[in-house]
């Protein structure tokens, strides 16, 4: 594992090593004990601090989103210093829920929140955060809202043989594995966890007043008061590591919630030729800029759907880390579809950050779909399902033919026109 750099204090010649060895009666191969606590004050190491991890990859320092699926998609977690844009579902339905589980990890974890809102208080999000699941409740939670439907399941890969071999999604918690928690959507947080959590608040319509002159080629006044906010937590805080006095590290998880909506100030959802078209790319490179010099990880949800000019999606896009878009089956012809009967909408990983690069890297899975139970928000691997029986309409066979069209190669499909697929 990468965790620690490489030390400069292993230069010395072999004639001094061996000779070292044979002064304290030792050959020159055996292993060396832990040196003293000054010794390698030179090396670079890896900050510890609760609720993150290293990277197996890069070494990068790690935080949970709150959705174990979700961070084993990205690589393990989200990276610290890194921006997560959630490109929200048309209907803004299942989008606040990655918001909210990124924040109740916050919680549970004790790292220190920033959340900001145009359109909610962020004390009332707060209230509406899922409960966290322990180990031993979770399984119970799973015998009666997921195991419910394992044999069911068992007939399906019976049927279905050439899925055994792929790799399955996390679908339960690791007993070894203490990164990242489960959570109860129809449960609220308790109010202990909450008063006992630091956390600060932007409600922008608190930030500025009725009237304001905007500056021309300037940021919106909502963008600049955001900044100015979150700079000021930064630093006063001591999330930079310039506060020499602050013994213990944390970690600052920001939120901002439908960023670029009119709410904001922003118009690039109102026309195609905005005049503000460059305020969000503004906000978003000098964010990333705070970030990287920070021990803090940023979330953002945004209604890229209903920004006019495409240009600006690209441009957003590329100055964000990492980008994950959500496609509800609502007010869709997927939403009647059989072969998404299963799914309420899928799951697009568009961006992974290649850190210390110029390039980023795209995931490899393509077919993923999510699932909303009762109590649990599941990411699954989209398949499509068999069609052994005669019994079947020929209707219902071209349906199923149009939507592997439509799904694509991803599934490992050869099959073509209107005839159904053969197993």
């Amino acid at each position: 594992m990468a965790a620690a750099g490489t030390c400069g204090t292993g230069t010395r010649s072999t004639g001094s090593v061996v000779a070292a060895a044979s002064t304290n009666n030792v050959t020159s191969f055996q292993r060396r004990g832990p040196r003293a606590s000054g010794a390698d004050s030179g090396c670079s190491r890896l900050v510890s601090i609760a609720g993150t991890r290293p990277s197996v990859r890069n070494g990068q320092l790690l935080v949970s989103t709150g959705l174990p699926a979700l961070d084993q998609l990205l690589g393990g977690g989200l990276a610290v210093g890194t921006v997560l844009l959630i490109e929200e579902d048309k209907y803004n339905i299942y989008s606040p829920l990655l918001f909210k589980y990124f924040l109740a990890e916050g919680i549970v974890s004790g790292h220190a929140l920033l959340v900001a809102s145009a359109k909610e208080d962020p004390a009332d999000i707060l209230q509406k955060l899922p409960a966290p699941l322990i180990d031993d409740s979770y399984k119970k939670e799973c015998d009666e809202d997921v195991c419910s439907h394992k044999t069911e399941s068992d007939i399906k890969m019976k049927i279905a043989w050439r899925y055994q071999l792929l790799p399955k999604m996390e679908a339960g918690p690791v007993s070894s594995s203490r990164f990242g928690h489960y959570y109860d959507i129809s449960k609220r947080i308790p109010q202990e966890l909450i008063e006992t959590s630091k956390w600060h608040g932007f409600f922008l319509p608190e930030k500025i007043s009725s009237t304001f002159n905007a500056e021309p080629c300037s940021l919106t006044s909502g963008y600049m008061k955001l900044l100015q906010f979150i700079q000021n937590i930064i630093y006063e805080e001591g999330f930079d590591g310039s506060n020499p006095q602050k013994k213990q590290k944390n970690i600052l998880r920001i939120g901002i919630q439908n960023l670029g909506s009119p709410l904001w100030g922003d118009d690039i959802c109102c026309t195609e030729n905005s005049d503000t078209s460059h305020s969000l790319t503004k906000f978003l490179y000098i964010l990333r800029g705070l970030l990287r010099s920070s021990l803090s990880a940023c979330i953002i949800t945004m209604p890229t759907h209903l920004i006019q000019n495409k240009a600006v999606i690209a441009r957003v896009t590329n100055l964000s880390d990492t980008v994950v878009g959500l496609e509800s089956f609502i007010g869709s012809e997927k939403e009647t579809n059989p072969l998404y009967k299963d799914y309420h909408g899928l799951i697009h990983i568009r961006q992974i950050p290649r850190l210390n690069n110029l390039i980023y890297d795209i995931s490899d899975v393509k077919d993923l779909a999510f699932k909303l139970k009762k109590k649990l928000f599941t990411i699954e691997r989209l398949h499509l399902p068999p069609d052994l029986s005669d019994t079947v309409s020929r209707s219902s066979k071209q349906d199923l033919a149009e939507s592997a069209k439509l799904l694509g190669p991803g599934c490992g499909m050869t099959a073509g026109g209107k005839k159904h697929l053969d197993f």
